[in-house]
Order: structure tokens, then sequence, then C-alpha cells
């Protein structure tokens, strides 16, 4: 069943833009891995927050591409520039309006 993990991260003011590189920097292990989506965004009332939906096979397939190497080393370089503001939420998908 398809695992949608969605959730906003807080950046150090002025950082903004440096995570967003290094989270829409491209990583083919993701996809390996079993996600099927990873869409990073922004918003002009929320200028230190950076929004990510995440579309994966399984919530076990996401669990999983934690412990990548490539993905272990987007987050050491993250964790400085972080707020340490989070939120989000987790689902397991059950249909949608735009496919069989």
């Amino acid at each position: 069943m398809t695992f949608a993990n969605v959730g906003t991260l807080g950046a150090v003011p002025g950082k903004r833009d440096e995570l967003l590189a290094h989270l829409t920097a491209r990583n083919t292990a993701l996809q390996q891995a079993g996600c099927l989506a990873y869409e990073v965004g922004v918003s002009d009332d929320e200028p230190d927050t950076v929004f990510v939906v995440e579309l994966w096979e399984s919530a076990d397939a996401h669990q999983s591409s934690l412990a990548l190497p490539e993905v272990q080393a987007v987050i050491a370089a993250a964790r400085p520039i972080l707020s340490g503001t989070y939120g989000g939420f987790r689902f397991h998908v059950v249909g949608s309006p735009l496919k069989d």
C-alpha cells in the first residue's frame, strides 16, 4: 500500500535556500529504495519553512531509505541549518480519483 509522508522543516533564518539545495539535489537512491514522488516546496507566508511531500511504495521502504548512505549524507548536511521546528503527518493512501 502506498505510504505518504508529508511535513514541514523549519530552516534557520536566511538558510532556507541552502536547505532547498540539499533537499532537491538529484538522488537516484531514493527511487531505487521505493520512492514514488518527493516534492519540495515553499510558501511566501512562511519564508523559513520548507514543505515536503513524499510518496513511497510502503512504510517499510520509507523507513529503510533512512539508512542509505546517500540519505544520511543529506540529513547530515541539512541538520546544522534546521531550526528544530517540524510538522507533518503520515498515512497510507487508500485511493485516488486520478487512477483506477
